[in-house]
């Protein structure tokens, strides 16, 4: 595959979008200008931090982790500010937010973890150390590998 100097940017600028609607998804009262403001943001982080394509969807996927976590707390901010005591429809929306924002947060910052993990290991690998790990003949131990697993009694009866 044939990588161009342009495309960490290119993927900076879509991974800026996903980011800005999760924010706009999270935050329904932004204003197209504030989503303007963030997309802008994290295109000039993603930018600043994405090496390479994983990098930038590393650090994507993070702050879309982060959006999910913070998202149960804007709802009850949001709930809070409109009324002093909640209603049940309202504490369903806060329950709802809570457990979909938690999981969903687990698993955006898992993958981040996940991508950070992989864009560390060397790039290449070459060819004979791939087959080599992969061959049939390699999942048999050696027989330097092998020692001997006879007991004490064994051998002192090999002895005599």
């Amino acid at each position: 595959m044939v990588t161009t100097w342009w495309s960490p940017q290119l993927n900076a600028l879509l991974g800026s979008l996903v980011v800005a609607t999760g924010a706009w998804l999270a935050w329904d009262s932004f204003s197209p200008w504030g989503i303007t403001l963030v997309a802008c943001g994290v295109a000039g982080l993603l930018i600043w931090q994405g090496r390479t394509i994983g990098l930038v969807w590393a650090w994507a996927t993070l702050l879309i982790g982060l959006e999910s976590l913070a998202w149960p707390i804007v709802t009850m901010v949001q709930v809070r500010s409109a009324t002093t005591e909640p209603t049940d429809e309202q504490m369903g929306t806060i329950l709802s937010a809570v457990l979909t924002g938690l999981f969903s947060a687990i698993f955006w910052i898992t993958f981040s973890y996940g991508l950070f993990k992989r864009a560390n290991q060397p790039a290449a690998v070459s060819l004979t150390d791939a087959s080599d790990n992969h061959s049939p003949q390699s999942s048999q131990p050696s027989q330097e590998q092998t020692t001997a697993t006879t007991s004490r009694s064994d051998r002192r009866r090999h002895r005599t």
